[in-house]
């Protein structure tokens, strides 16, 4: 009995933890238009990977 409790709870526990992990992915925040706009300036550069991520970092605060 005891073992049959132990698999609910951790079922049920994964089980909530997936359902709010899914929920977190569907609220994903509108992306801004100089956000766009710096995409299309890595993409013209030819960035890819960490260099990318850089970039636009940097151009979202207005350094590049």
């Amino acid at each position: 009995m005891k073992k049959i409790l132990a698999t609910l709870c951790m079922t049920l526990l994964l089980a909530g933890g997936a359902l709010a992990a899914e929920k977190k992915k569907s609220e994903a925040k509108p992306r801004t238009a100089k956000s766009i706009e710096c995409s299309k300036q890595a993409d013209a550069k030819g960035l890819h990977g960490k260099e990318r991520r850089v970039f636009r970092a940097k151009c979202k605060k207005g350094e590049s």
